[in-house]
């Protein structure tokens, strides 16, 4: 790309991503802190993936996605995931009329635009299956007919790392799907006193509309012009290739560690979410930092360690730090 198709670039994202801190603003008018979350959450929605969030109960989490949704004048479904809930109940139904006798089709909760899978890891298998199709495709197939999903449409599920009995691990293939895992933190002492004079107020401070979904899809088409440089895509296959041939990256100690590497939709993730983080900081080009700042949360959850790596206390966060120490920077 030559230097003025890059700068013309860059004016155009500085001009249509004046709307991400209109958003931020007006979200922290009810969340406190939480600016990681809130970054990553604009993200996965610029940069059109799903999110899974990982803290412990009252975080905020729910009351996050659910300010995103109003501000963003999108449609907003809840699904509490429990050990009953059945497929029908997320992705909907057909309902036979004896007076007719034809089938109607009753639409679930997943025909919105922000769906919140509420603690997903307590439904079984089949529940969390039917959701594959949805984030993947962007489609559900109720009996014979296949019906399309609003847009924009962003899974964001929730899951409890500390109560682990009574749960059904994801399975890879629907870990895989999500874009980004962000793992939330509790607030500092000086954010949870906000919180408290706040929230001791009774109710939600109300916010206002910025953003229509229409414009959130030309953002999206922004996004997939910022600029990535050959060095940029070269530097993001070696962050990948070093966790399924660490050996190949002067990471030998890592091998032992690693049972199986970041997947090909690891790559894409990465490249796409570098462009929506470019994007958010108001820039029409990615550089290292972008990938490195946002590397962590494409690639924790692709990452499968092995018996050895848990016996020795190591985690997929370890091996990551290990792998952006170690790949060189562009």
């Amino acid at each position: 790309m030559a230097g003025t198709d890059i700068r013309e670039i860059n004016e155009k994202v500085k001009q249509e991503s004046i709307f991400v801190e209109e958003i931020l603003a007006e979200i922290s008018k009810v969340i406190v802190g939480q600016r990681y979350l809130l970054e990553r959450m604009l993200v996965g929605l610029l940069g059109n993936g799903h999110i899974l969030l990982e803290g412990v109960p009252g975080l905020a989490k729910t009351l996050a996605v659910r300010t995103l949704a109003n501000i963003i004048e999108a449609q907003f479904q809840r699904i509490q995931f429990t050990p009953d809930l059945l497929p029908a109940d997320v992705i909907g139904t057909l309902i036979y009329s004896p007076k007719d006798g034809q089938f109607s089709m009753k639409k679930g909760p997943v025909f919105t635009n922000m769906l919140l899978a509420d603690e997903i890891n307590r439904a079984p298998a089949k529940v969390q299956s039917a959701l594959l199709e949805a984030m993947q495709e962007r489609q559900v197939t109720i009996g014979e007919k296949t019906h399309a999903l609003p847009e924009p449409f962003l899974v964001l599920a929730t899951q409890n790392p500390i109560e682990q009995e009574g749960t059904y691990p994801l399975p890879e293939a629907q870990v895989d799907r999500f874009m980004l895992k962000l793992k939330i933190s509790y607030p500092t002492r000086v954010e949870e006193k906000n919180i408290m004079e706040r929230m001791s107020q009774g109710q939600i401070p109300p916010t206002k509309k910025i953003i229509t979904p229409d414009k959130i899809s030309r953002a999206r088409a922004i996004v997939d012009q910022v600029y990535v440089d050959e060095k940029i895509k070269n530097y993001i296959l070696d962050l990948v290739f070093a966790t399924r041939e660490p050996e190949k990256n002067r990471l030998d100690k890592l091998k032992p560690l690693i049972h199986f590497g970041a997947s090909p939709r690891a790559t894409l993730a990465l490249h796409k979410a570098a462009q929506a983080y470019a994007f958010i900081r108001g820039r029409g080009y990615v550089t290292p930092e972008d990938v490195k700042a946002i590397g962590s949360d494409v690639l924790r959850h692709r990452i499968l360690v092995t018996y050895e790596a848990e016996a020795e206390e190591k985690t997929s966060e370890n091996i990551i730090q290990e792998v952006f120490n170690e790949v060189e920077v562009p």
